[in-house]
């Protein structure tokens, strides 16, 4: 199957053929003629900012001339290079770019801050949940041990806590119109978090999501009693509902966009075929191959072969 190499930033000029002609030839990348690519070979997917070449992976797994044996490798060679000059970098099949369904996470991914930080801030407990916070987001606590040890903190804390960090919440940019280009052209999009309804809801109308599914933070005469309604919705109840998505719209997981930055969004990402790690924390970006670290949510329309003039926004 023919391969395509996306390179990607938000930076507006920050990406032109001479600098990834110069990336090419540094990583000694051939195309898919086995030919050395050149700037004639480069598709420009948004003026300075995104761009994509057919390149040559090697199925067998052998090196073909001076090309990478396969895509890990090849990404191996071009991230660092690409890094440095604040570009993203990913390999892509040729056919079936264009998804069906989205699942996104939305702190840190749809938004851009943690709303369960910016909670713990305005209560003052910003000392006792932020760091739990940073640990569990990189997997290295229980999600569900985590977020109960987080939320008993706020027992007596007023509801309308929930509101002010909504009110605080930045949309992150991109996000209306990967939403909104996707839905334009066939796809259903719904976020899942592990964060709460009273602010997931919102969120996804604003953002023009088909539905959403979070946690609910129990309530009693106006104040926060410190629990989680259950069932909690952790890492494997993403990947549930997506699977049910699936289910519900008759379509496999090589259909499956999926976007998040932490390792409850692991699971989710692993099973869709393109589950993008979006400023993903450390632990996600060791595992999940697929990454935007300096493009904008953007950057998954790119990577589906949506052009600039492609976009729905507003």
């Amino acid at each position: 199957m023919q391969q395509l190499a996306v390179f990607s930033t938000s930076a507006a000029g920050g990406v032109d053929e001479e600098t990834l002609t110069e990336l090419i030839r540094a990583a000694d990348i051939t195309g898919s003629d086995d030919t050395q690519l050149g700037t004639d070979t480069i598709t420009c997917l948004a003026n300075g900012i995104a761009y994509e070449t057919a390149i040559h992976i090697d199925t067998n797994g052998d090196t073909a001339g001076n090309t990478a044996g396969d895509a890990d490798t090849l990404l191996s060679a071009l991230r660092p290079m690409a890094d440095a000059a604040a570009i993203d970098v990913n390999i892509v099949p040729a056919g079936g770019r264009r998804k069906k369904l989205l699942i996104a996470d939305m702190d840190s991914t749809i938004i851009t801050s943690e709303s369960l930080d910016d909670m713990a801030m305005m209560a003052g407990l910003e000392d006792k949940v932020l760091p739990v916070t940073r640990r569990a987001m990189n997997g290295e606590l229980d999600f569900t041990a985590a977020l109960d040890e987080r939320i008993a903190l706020f027992a007596g804390q007023p509801a309308s806590l929930m509101t002010d960090a909504l009110a605080d919440a930045n949309m992150t940019a991109g996000a209306q119109t990967l939403v909104r280009t996707m839905q334009a052209n066939g796809a259903h999009c719904y976020l899942i978090s592990g964060g709460f309804t009273a602010i997931t809801g919102p969120i996804a109308a604003a953002c023009g999501f088909d539905g959403h599914h979070a946690n609910i933070l129990d309530v009693e005469d106006g104040k926060l009693t410190g629990t989680v309604a259950r069932p909690i919705l952790d890492g494997d109840a993403k990947l549930h509902f997506m699977k049910h998505y699936c289910a519900e719209l008759d379509i496999g997981r090589e259909q499956v966009a999926a976007v998040g930055d932490g390792s409850n969004d692991l699971a989710m990402l692993s099973h869709a075929s393109f589950g993008v790690a979006f400023h993903g924390k450390p632990s996600l970006r060791q595992t999940i191959s697929m990454q935007l670290n300096h493009t904008d949510l953007t950057g998954l329309l790119y990577l589906q072969g949506y052009r600039q003039q492609d976009f729905v926004s507003g």
